[in-house]
């Protein structure tokens, strides 16, 4: 624990945007400090919005929360708009006081895009259809790249085989995977 939160140390998400459908995976492990695994089975990924969008989170348990639902709220204020949802939300992570000191990144995806938005008030829109967050974010990346570029999978297995690949790789990535698929 860290000021009172408990850490997603090891949390991988990765989103995979492929032809007409998106799909967004998370492994299962919480570690605490940097040696600690404390749960396996931990959903890291969830569908808001009418099930519209998924989101999903590396940083403090507590703080991916709040984050979830001032982004929720953003969507409904924005008529489900992600760019302007999430632009408005890096705004007031920025700017608030209480939001300025949440650790947290998350990516929002639905079937219009892929973005990344940070506690520095950034909202990231990747080159590619394929982004990744967290310790095992570069091997999930590296993987569904791989995928999307030489198989024909649908976005869900290439987002649940990036995951399994990061797992057999990262100490901080389990193989307990959640897939959410728009």
């Amino acid at each position: 624990m860290m000021g009172g939160k408990i850490l997603f140390n090891g949390t991988t998400i990765v989103a995979v945007k492929q032809k007409d459908s998106t799909a967004m995976a998370g492994d299962g492990q919480v570690t605490m400090g940097d040696n600690t695994i404390i749960k396996h089975t931990a959903k890291k990924i969830r569908r808001i919005y009418n099930d519209k969008v998924v989101i999903g989170f590396a940083g403090s348990v507590a703080d991916a929360l709040t984050l979830s639902e001032k982004f929720e709220e953003k969507l409904e204020q924005y008529g489900g708009n992600l760019k302007r949802a999430s632009v408005e939300l890096a705004q007031d992570w920025r700017r608030d006081k209480i939001l300025k000191k949440l650790d947290a990144l998350m990516i929002a995806a639905d079937n219009s895009g892929l973005l990344v938005i940070s506690g520095n008030g950034e909202v990231i829109e990747p080159d590619e259809n394929v982004i990744a967050i967290g310790s095992g974010g570069f091997y999930a990346f590296a993987a569904a790249k791989a995928l999307v570029e030489n198989t024909d999978l649908t976005a869900g297995k290439i987002a649940y085989k990036a995951m399994e690949i990061a797992a057999s790789i990262c100490v901080y990535t389990n193989n307990n995977i959640t897939v959410e698929e728009l």
